[in-house]
């Protein structure tokens, strides 16, 4: 009897039991559902999140982190922009480039004509960061020979009201040295993972690859004069060129910064004729890769200046002439209330725009077109790119409209190309003001 009872309590003992499993089990698979659900959805918008994040396109960029980036001291902005930039935090293009926006410069391929200027990447430091913008070429610079700190700050302001900015950074730098190894340092990384990733040796990709590893982008380095050099000096030019042309898609001689006093290559003819001589005759030396030599002058030479250094250009057999930097003058109806433009140094941004369109626009005919030129000051739409391509510019240059309207600039700039193009090649209206 005690046998019965034991037995029939354990069958309901295991009944009872095997009931609660079957209970939790009903209820637990709804639980695990709904964590896989969550779990999933997390991913999927974390994963959206991050696309759009990282996008240049993302109006986040343009309306929400570049207002706060500029409630920050001007400088320690861009020392911030340069930092994420360099450490891959900036966003991408993630969209290919449209082949009416395709051209060729000095024989060598580039997805689009929107460049960066110098001044942004003083030293070479995040030149892939800055391609991933979207740029068809970035400009790196102004290098001396050696390091410079620069004038003392403050030295770099904004003014807001004109979208405007006013340096007067003293071209500080690291030096042709170190900006040198980074420069190569990167170039051969480059080279080194292509290798891995295609099976060919580097030696071979090295003989036919842009100087900016990029198929279709390239690398300018801007050489300028250190502050302890005679005015009358083009030594520095050339040593910058010695150092740093053999990794440069192009060599820009900066012979107008308006914030070195000893920079007077800019002003006579006659320095600027023996700089350019000099620079040339360096090139013409170099034992293998012989980069294109680029002249940088500034917006305020009258027409007889230009036609003189159009002809030095000419019979020099310089590559290019930019066109231009900043000048010291202040155009007349800045919107400025804070009276920020009583500070001293070169003004860049949108009061630039007419003084840069004019020069480029004279240098184009006074070249009759033989040079290309490249555009740069106050471009801050794809209708201001046009205006410049209309005028001569075989390529474009912007910086200070990515002050008020972040890294996205450059894409909504090609954007708007596109659309201002109908079908046109960029590089079918290249001097069309002139041939009108």
């Amino acid at each position: 009897m005690f046998r019965i009872c034991a037995r029939t309590g354990g069958l309901r003992a295991l009944h009872g039991a095997a009931a609660s499993r079957g209970f939790g089990t009903k209820a637990a698979a709804p639980s695990r559902l709904r964590n896989v659900v969550w779990a999933t959805s997390v991913a999927v918008l974390g994963g959206l999140g991050y696309v759009y994040v990282t996008d240049t396109r993302a109006g986040v960029h343009k309306y929400v982190a570049t207002p706060l980036i500029r409630l920050m001291d001007p400088e320690d902005a861009h020392n911030l922009s340069i930092w994420c930039l360099k450490h891959g935090l900036g966003p991408v293009d993630r969209t290919d480039d449209a082949d009416v926006l395709n051209i060729e410069l000095w024989g060598k391929q580039m997805s689009n004509p929107v460049g960066l200027a110098a001044g942004f990447d003083k030293n070479g430091e995040a030149v892939d960061g800055l391609f991933n913008l979207g740029f068809g070429a970035v400009e790196v610079g102004s290098i001396t020979p050696h390091e410079q700190a620069g004038n003392p700050r403050p030295r770099l302001f904004r003014v807001d009201e004109s979208r405007a900015v006013i340096n007067r950074m003293g071209l500080n730098n690291d030096g042709a040295q170190v900006c040198g190894d980074r420069i190569k340092s990167r170039f051969w990384r480059m080279l080194a993972a292509q290798s891995r990733r295609q099976g060919e040796t580097v030696a071979s990709l090295a003989a036919g690859v842009n100087r900016s590893a990029r198929a279709d982008r390239l690398l300018g380095v801007n050489v300028s004069k250190s502050k302890a050099s005679a005015p009358e000096s083009y030594s520095d030019y050339v040593d910058g060129l010695n150092e740093l042309g053999a990794y440069a898609d192009y060599v820009v001689i900066n012979v107008s910064c308006p914030n070195v006093k000893n920079i007077r290559a800019g002003a006579d003819v006659a320095v600027l004729e023996s700089t350019i001589a000099a620079v040339v005759r360096a090139r013409n030396q170099m034992p293998d890769y012989r980069p294109p030599i680029v002249l940088k002058i500034g917006p305020d030479n009258d027409h007889d200046q230009r036609r003189l250094i159009a002809q030095l250009a000419i019979d020099y057999r310089v590559d290019g002439i930019i066109a231009t930097n900043t000048t010291l003058s202040r155009p007349h109806g800045m919107d400025d209330p804070n009276e920020v433009a009583l500070q001293t140094g070169g003004l860049s941004g949108e009061p630039l725009r007419k003084m840069a369109l004019e020069t480029t626009r004279d240098m184009y005919r006074l070249t009759k077109g033989r040079i290309p030129i490249i555009g740069c000051g106050g471009i801050s739409t794809a209708e201001d790119a046009l205006q410049f391509a209309k005028a001569g510019a075989s390529m474009v240059q912007i910086y200070s409209s990515m002050t008020y309207d972040g890294p996205g600039k450059v894409c909504e700039i090609k954007d708007g190309l596109v659309d201002l193009l109908k079908g046109r090649k960029w590089s079918d209206i290249v001097g069309e003001d002139a041939r009108s």
